[in-house]
């Protein structure tokens, strides 16, 4: 039973979700916005459930003195201060001015945005071995690169006026065609696995 009955839930919702996109009758769209209301706290109490299990791991890197814990302590500090700014004013904790506002523009923004900005030198790094003109797919992607980059800068505007015209005409057509193409084939991908789940034949997710 154990197995069974996850098995038969994934596939009587599977095929509710199915028959919902093409019958438009008003019950059946009210029990699928119910669906969805309870999917919402579903998932309010799995963020309740990470925010615990963070804790709980973090103590215990802090309780053995695991390497780096003092990183642990600041983590769990960290999140305390925006929970009680959180809860402070309750949704008065959203406005302009408030406590937790003021800690997300003034201490996370920062640190996300400097994040980010370290990626940009793993980007450089990629980009510097994939663009190495070893065969002629290569070559094709580092001219594209070129291009791109000279029609997106003023540089390349004062060298040739044509350069936004020929990075448009890249974007438009060979860049949108193969982004197509790609997300065709992450669609028919979750198609696949969406049945594969539904018939029971993928069981992963019950490990």
């Amino acid at each position: 039973m154990r197995l069974q009955i996850p098995l038969a839930i994934i596939l009587i919702m599977g095929l509710f979700t199915i028959v919902t996109s093409f019958v438009p009758a008003k019950p059946i769209a009210d029990l699928n916005q119910t669906f969805r209301n309870w999917y919402i706290g579903i998932i309010t109490f799995f963020i309740f459930l990470g925010t615990f299990n963070l804790v709980r791991v973090n103590g215990e890197r802090i309780k053995t003195k695991a390497r780096d814990w003092q990183y642990s302590i600041i983590l769990i500090a960290a999140l305390g201060v925006m929970l009680f700014a959180g809860f402070f004013k309750g949704r008065a904790s959203l406005d302009e001015g408030s406590p937790f506002m003021y800690l997300y523009f003034n201490v996370q923004f920062p640190l996300e945005a400097t994040m980010y900005s370290l990626l940009a030198f793993f980007v450089t790094s990629a980009s510097f071995r994939a663009f190495r003109a070893r065969n002629t797919q290569a070559l094709v992607l580092l001219l594209a690169a070129v291009l791109i980059m000279l029609g997106r800068v003023p540089v390349g505007t004062s060298i040739w006026k044509g350069f936004p015209d020929v990075t448009e005409w890249i974007m438009s057509y060979p860049n949108a065609a193969a982004k197509r193409g790609i997300r065709l084939g992450i669609d028919l991908g979750l198609i696949s696995m969406a049945l594969r789940m539904i018939l029971g034949i993928e069981r992963s997710y019950m490990q």
